[in-house]
């Protein structure tokens, strides 16, 4: 089958390969990078049909816009609610577009989000690290950075149709979190954790594949910050000795000896990256319990999604 060949006429910061993730390197010291948006990403190979996990681009606000120079093939856009111009027709992002030779793909923010995700019809080419095309943003080893003026091949491509992908209400950026309280919460003292689950907290534009600053109450942790180094997990919310409190992502270190106040909801994350700087967000302590409840059951609604996406596609392509 023919392959599609695309120049990168432009791509902003933080435009990447990423695949499902490096799974199993955290004991070496590696970690998992993978899209910010996991779902997001799911969804946008679901649409094409391609095998879970498959490489795509991630593409954050800065916008990306590509030039396809050979061949054909589709392309799923989803994630946020980014403006795409395909060959000229304006659509966003949620959508699957067919992409022609002589034809500009273009991918900016729009109205909300911050992350979306192109899937291609066909097997993107890309550069494996340790077994995964996934890029850890601050190396750039994987898949790498799409940098502008290089070349995208997208082998065995095909066209699939065009058409609208349903956009769920829990896809959209989600301005209150779920978290479980700790691992090390002992080190914050009652007023301290009272404020951090009850006051209003700003995404700055530190912002970035490995984690947010927050800005709002300080959250000074007591007593001296010399606890042992410890496995680091994605939506750790670490406070440094300013008591700057920063929520950890994709790319976070996979150790660390700041105290961590808490852990957020691994769904809760997909929502919060789709915040944007000076947006604000809140954090709701749960239990254990309750965090194990919300993730069995936002995991059936999610695939319950998934297993009807075959069906609503088919009818809007």
């Amino acid at each position: 089958m023919a392959s599609a060949v695309f120049r990168v006429v432009f791509a902003g910061p933080h435009v990447t390969v990423q695949d499902g993730g490096r799974v199993g390197m955290m004991r070496f010291g590696v970690t998992g990078s993978g899209p910010m948006d996991r779902k997001a990403f799911a969804i946008a190979n679901a649409a094409l049909g391609n095998a879970p996990g498959a490489a795509g681009i991630e593409v954050s606000l800065g916008g990306l816009t590509l030039d396809c120079v050979a061949g054909a093939v589709s392309v799923a856009v989803v994630g946020g609610g980014f403006i795409v111009e395909a060959g000229g027709r304006k659509t966003g992002s949620w959508s699957v577009v067919e992409i022609r030779a002589g034809q500009r793909l273009v991918v900016r923010r729009g109205p909300w989000g911050s992350w979306c995700y192109l899937s291609f019809a066909g097997h993107l080419r890309a550069t494996e690290w340790l077994g995964s095309a996934a890029t850890h943003g601050p190396s750039g080893l994987g898949g790498g950075r799409v940098m502008t003026g290089q070349e995208v091949v997208v082998e065995a491509a095909s066209l699939r149709g065009e058409g609208a992908v349903p956009c769920p209400v829990w896809a959209r950026p989600r301005h209150g979190v779920a978290c479980v309280l700790g691992p090390q919460e002992r080190f914050f003292d009652v007023e301290t954790l009272r404020d951090f689950t009850h006051a209003p907290f700003e995404m700055t534009d530190a912002y970035d594949r490995m984690g947010v600053r927050l800005r709002g109450p300080s959250l000074v942790p007591v007593g001296a910050l010399s606890i042992p180094s410890e496995a680091i997990l994605r939506g750790s919310v670490q406070v440094a000795g300013d008591g700057v409190a920063t929520v950890l992502l994709a790319d976070h270190q996979t150790t660390g000896g700041y105290p961590k106040i808490a852990t957020l909801v691994a769904d809760d994350v997909d929502g919060l990256v789709q915040c944007r700087p000076k947006e604000m967000i809140r954090f709701r302590a749960i239990s254990a319990k309750e965090a194990v409840a919300v993730a069995r059951s936002r995991g059936a609604r999610f695939h319950g999604y998934l297993a009807g996406l075959g069906v609503a596609l088919h009818k809007n392509l």
